[in-house]
């Protein structure tokens, strides 16, 4: 009987000692279900640069090794040591522009002082946005200014169905349909032509430019009955339009978008 009660003082004392010990404290719910983790600066000295206009490819020395980045075209020399804000991996990236293949390239912008030595019109990360630009789209870090890739995604996105579109033709000796230019790329090429169409895709603020996609009722669906073209001027979806501006073929803007044939630096007429 004696053994019995020792037993259970013994039994009775260890469950008092784990009453007494504190429960553990609880995880915020956010801490629990953790978002996707925002993309880490690349941070190095500068090894080599490679110019692939409207970017350049930089060549750092990190701590982790060797990597390749791409930022908007920058003044940044050999040896400076700079990061790279909201750096964005993109495995296997072939850059026409360059004829070369990355294994990776971390898309993003210079950070902090650098970004300054970016040329206007480029989207760094140490001014205000360009004129025409959204605020979110430059400003300082905490600008909300999406990463390169997504800027892309933005232009590089198809235009929406408007239905059948016609548009007479421009005049003038430079005048071309949007069927004429992809089927006349080659001669065009750095030539200024002339296009009157329905504007059916617009995007503001990419890469310093705005972006819109015309259509004139020439050519077939989803082979060269739309056109791109980069401007400063503004227009809006649904606009007929007279754009003047430069025939550019082969135009690589990194990211895996590129575009066989492209208008440039167009002047917008309504």
């Amino acid at each position: 009987m004696r053994r019995l009660s020792v037993v259970l003082l013994t039994a009775l004392a260890v469950a008092g000692c784990k009453k007494q010990q504190p429960p553990p404290p609880q995880q915020p719910a956010a801490a629990q279900q953790p978002g996707a983790p925002a993309a880490a600066p690349v941070a190095g000295k500068v090894l080599e640069r490679l110019d692939a206009p409207p970017y350049v490819y930089l060549k750092l020395q990190t701590a982790s090794g060797e990597a390749w980045a791409a930022v908007p075209q920058s003044d940044v020399k050999v040896g400076a040591e700079v990061s790279i804000v909201g750096a964005m991996p993109m495995n296997g990236f072939e850059s026409k522009t360059l004829q070369r293949k990355f294994d990776v390239v971390y898309f993003g912008t210079l950070g902090g002082g650098e970004a300054a030595a970016a040329p206007a019109g480029m989207p760094g990360m140490g001014g205000a946005a360009p004129a025409g630009m959204p605020p979110a789209m430059g400003g300082g870090m905490g600008g909300g200014q999406p990463d390169m890739a997504a800027q892309h995604a933005a232009a590089a996105a198809g235009p929406a169905e408007v239905g059948d579109v016609k548009v007479p033709k421009a005049s003038g000796a430079d005048a071309r349909t949007v069927a004429e230019v992809h089927a006349q790329k080659v001669s065009l090429k750095e030539k200024p032509v002339t296009i009157r169409g329905k504007v059916v895709k617009y995007n503001e603020g990419i890469m310093g430019k705005n972006w819109l996609h015309l259509r004139d009722g020439s050519g077939t669906a989803g082979k060269d009955n739309d056109l791109t073209v980069t401007t400063t001027d503004r227009t809006s979806v649904g606009e007929v339009v007279t754009v003047k501006g430069t025939v550019r073929v082969d135009k690589d803007f990194g990211a895996g978008y590129a575009y066989p044939v492209i208008v440039e630096d167009a002047k917008v007429a309504k």
